[in-house]
């Protein structure tokens, strides 16, 4: 994947992910820039969850974004 769709794919991705976890601000997935452990010490921060709850929801999160990539993909 080049840069610039790596860029517009991380830049859909914070909207999902703002749609999923409202109290994650622009600054804090812009410090996260991807980094998933940074990203879970923020849900964990702004929702008082524990870690494991953290990262159970960010991969069930990544699992549907994968989903509903590959079936826009195969349109």
């Amino acid at each position: 994947m080049n840069n610039d769709r790596m860029e517009g794919a991380w830049k859909q991705m914070r909207g999902k992910m703002k749609q999923a976890w409202g109290k994650l601000t622009d600054d804090d997935l812009d410090v996260a820039e991807g980094k998933w452990d940074e990203i879970s010490g923020k849900i964990q921060s702004r929702y008082g969850k524990s870690k494991d709850e953290a990262e159970k929801e960010i991969q069930r999160f990544r699992d549907e974004y994968d989903r509903e990539v590959a079936r826009e993909a195969s349109r």
